[in-house]
């Protein structure tokens, strides 16, 4: 007896069409910085957190909060980009090197 409610596939859908509609999240990591809890619960509106980090530092590229690259960030108008300048080293994010 045959599943009638399952889903039923396209013979032409290739594999590749199916890696190319996952979606993936992509972030990037600008700098670090560990703060007391209590100073964190003081902080508002307008509060400045430093960071780990100067302008001249890569930032780490994580899809679905996995380091895969890092970056140089440039300023493109009135957007910010990100250039990938080369492969993550996990370990390093890990360590939290910047």
């Amino acid at each position: 007896m045959q599943d009638q409610t399952a889903p039923s596939k396209s013979v032409t859908e290739s594999p590749m069409s199916q890696i190319e509609a996952v979606e993936v999240e992509i972030s990037v990591v600008l700098g670090r910085s560990v703060l007391p809890m209590s100073q964190l619960l003081r902080m508002g509106r307008g509060a400045v957190i430093p960071l780990d980090a100067s302008e001249s530092d890569e930032v780490w590229i994580l899809a679905n909060n996995h380091p895969v690259a890092r970056g140089e960030i440039e300023i493109r108008e009135d957007r910010i980009a990100i250039t990938v300048t080369r492969a993550a080293d996990v370990y390093d994010f890990m360590a939290g090197a910047a």
